[in-house]
């Protein structure tokens, strides 16, 4: 009883603690969200309202109409447990801070066969497939992880006969979607299979982070910065075409799409076969003809399974007809060939993060 109670307390004394000091200067924390917690959505623990879901947390987030660089952000602090929810965020100025990066988990299991809610025919589609849509300004991901909990290798696994089989196993962690800019994810894990993180609308900033996926699991039409990140390539089992790293479909009004800066790109398993994962294709939606892909790897460590050709075509458009580039790439997987183009230094010193983010520099 006693130990209760002292737990309780202590609980509550970092809840105070949280809600009173900001993290490196930043904003408190405006509200809490805990899976334990038993009382009514939003009532107030020493001072703090208080919720068991991220979702009911994100709904009570001020609905300003003034949104913007420089507005105070709406901190949610999220505790460690699991939090199966499909999450959309439309207010800006929203951040999610986890407890940890690991403990904090928000999860789903939709996928693009998924049929729609309500009866309403049809079925989710890629779009549909996201653990959290952000569609509004300014959002903040911090400390947690951001999974796509559908387990495609257990699908991969049943009989073609199999009525609960999915086809369009398209699944999507992380949409960045219409209002969405200058989303920043800090030392945030992102877990998928196929399609991870749309980062379709807008300029992104990913500063430590770890990405996990196999077929073009980081793919969309954003501009965005991906800083000492860990890029992990999962195992199909196929040993030869285990997966492409990036699908772009930057427009051609846009100089520049995704940049890798002294990142790393890894294998989830050692038996991840060599030269099988390519580190990018064009993806060019509805076969749009001014969906030039970027992709640029500057300063990268690169295993073995990244392969020798680097890149590869997409529904009929070829990859060197892209905006496909390394420079001072290292490790096994950095093969000199015809077929990856290394940027001079010259070139190379276009590539930053001011310039891919056109003057926006994230508070991190």
């Amino acid at each position: 009883m006693f130990a209760r109670a002292f737990a309780a307390a202590l609980l509550s004394l970092t809840l105070l603690g949280c809600a009173s000091a900001g993290r490196r200067g930043r904003a408190s924390y405006q509200a809490v969200v805990d899976a334990r917690h038993t009382g009514a959505e939003g009532a107030l623990v020493s001072g703090v309202p208080t919720f068991r879901t991220i979702g009911a947390a994100l709904a009570a987030a001020p609905a300003a109409t003034e949104g913007g660089e420089g507005r105070p952000q709406h901190v949610i602090y999220v505790r460690n447990g699991r939090y199966r929810e499909k999450l959309s965020v439309s207010r800006p100025n929203v951040t999610l801070r986890g407890e940890s990066r690991d403990g904090t988990v928000l999860t789903y299991d939709d996928v693009a066969d998924t049929p729609k809610p309500g009866g309403a025919g049809g079925t989710l589609g890629t779009r549909g497939s996201y653990t959290i849509r952000v569609a509004a300004p300014d959002f903040h991901a911090e400390s947690l992880t951001i999974e796509h909990g559908f387990d495609l290798p257990a699908n991969s696994r049943k009989a073609e006969g199999d009525p609960t089989k999915r086809r369009n196993t398209q699944a999507v962690a992380v949409l960045t979607d219409s209002a969405s800019d200058r989303a920043v994810f800090e030392n945030v894990r992102l877990s998928g299979y196929q399609d991870t993180l749309f980062a379709n609308a807008g300029r992104h900033y990913f500063g430590r982070c770890v990405i996990l996926g196999h077929v073009d699991f980081i793919f969309g039409a954003g501009q965005a910065v991906f800083e000492e990140c860990d890029i992990v390539s999962r195992d199909r089992g196929d040993p030869l075409n285990n997966g492409y790293v990036t699908a772009p479909s930057t427009r051609d009004t846009q100089p520049y799409g995704f940049l890798f800066l002294r990142s790393r790109l890894l294998k989830e398993s050692p038996a991840l076969a060599k030269g099988s994962v390519a580190l990018g294709r064009p993806w060019h939606p509805g076969g749009r003809p001014d969906a030039i892909g970027s992709a640029v790897f500057v300063d990268c460590w690169m295993d073995d399974h990244i392969s020798a050709r680097g890149w590869e075509p997409m529904s009929g458009f070829r990859a060197e007809d892209a905006r496909f580039y390394e420079y001072g790439s290292r490790g096994p997987g950095a093969i000199a060939g015809p077929t990856r183009r290394v940027l001079s230094a010259a070139e190379s010193a276009n590539y930053t993060p001011e310039k891919v983010l056109r003057g926006w520099r994230p508070l991190v």
